[in-house]
């Protein structure tokens, strides 16, 4: 992937956002193809992708592998090779944010496979391509939001980048060709009766179980486990390299939200789960 010279909103740079593990590695392996938030992407162009200090558990890592086994089942994709481990406080790689829509949008969007409709969860669906990872990821710190790369880090990561293959490479038809990066909410149509399951998931019990485990694995993450989460995140830090280096200060509002709402961002969360929220 080449140099991203376009412009991003809220003078992001180098933007790098800190997922927890097992998503974070799944997003840069090409897996996850939908990172889902309470809110709209802000950037579009290359995002960088962190893990979080926190170390996944095993139960964990097992219910989202079996999701996405199941959901690339759908599109007759068997075969998937899963990270080899899923490291922690590293920069792992980056992913093309192409667009962003909302769930009821992404449901409805015949355009593309349904394994990847069965990804959206959450109000807003970050749509991810062109995945790179890091041939040695970097020890680093992660920040809350989206945040700029420090340019020594950015410098280097650079030149560490290696494709990565997917089990399904999918392209998101944008919709306007002269602009690249017209995928925005409420740029498709999407029907008011949209419904959370798909007639797929209702006929298959399985594919039902792994949405279910993967939504519990989502809800580990809950408030009482925030104090713990921001030890990797701290608050100072987000408000001093959000944006830019040379900071931007959060209203009130927003520093609220921060401080309660969760911390996992996957592709089965609920609104209540995300590492953070912008």
């Amino acid at each position: 992937m080449g140099s991203n010279n376009r412009s991003n909103s809220g003078n992001y740079r180098n933007p790098c956002l800190t997922m927890h593990q097992p998503w974070a590695s799944l997003l840069v392996h090409g897996i996850k193809r939908i990172e889902g938030r309470s809110w709209p992407s802000p950037i579009k162009g290359r995002l960088w992708i962190h893990a979080a200090g926190k170390i996944p558990e095993q139960e964990t890592i097992k219910a989202m592998e079996d999701f996405y086994r199941e959901i690339y089942a759908v599109n007759g994709i068997t075969d998937i090779k899963f990270p080899d481990n899923y490291p922690t406080s590293r920069l792992l790689g980056c992913v093309e944010v192409v667009g962003c829509v909302t769930l009821e949008e992404l449901r409805c969007w015949e355009d593309i496979p349904e394994g990847v409709r069965l990804e959206g969860q959450t109000n807003f669906c970050w749509l991810c391509e062109k995945p790179q990872k890091l041939i040695i990821p970097f020890e680093m710190r992660g920040y809350q939001g989206v945040y700029n790369l420090e340019r020594k880090i950015f410098d280097s990561a650079i030149r560490g980048l290696a494709p990565i293959e997917a089990p399904l490479e999918t392209k998101f038809p944008v919709r306007n060709p002269r602009d690249s990066f017209s995928l925005k909410p409420k740029s498709l149509v999407a029907r008011a009766d949209s419904s959370g399951s798909s007639e797929i998931e209702k006929k298959s019990p399985t594919l039902a179980a792994a949405i279910s485990g993967a939504r519990l694995a989502a809800n580990q993450f809950s408030k009482k486990n925030q104090s713990q989460t921001h030890d990797d995140v701290p608050i100072s830090a987000r408000t001093r390299n959000r944006g830019g280096e040379q900071g931007l200060t959060y209203r009130k509002k927003e520093v609220q939200t921060l401080l309660t709402e969760s911390h996992v961002n996957l592709p089965c969360n609920s609104d209540s789960n995300g590492i953070d929220r912008g």
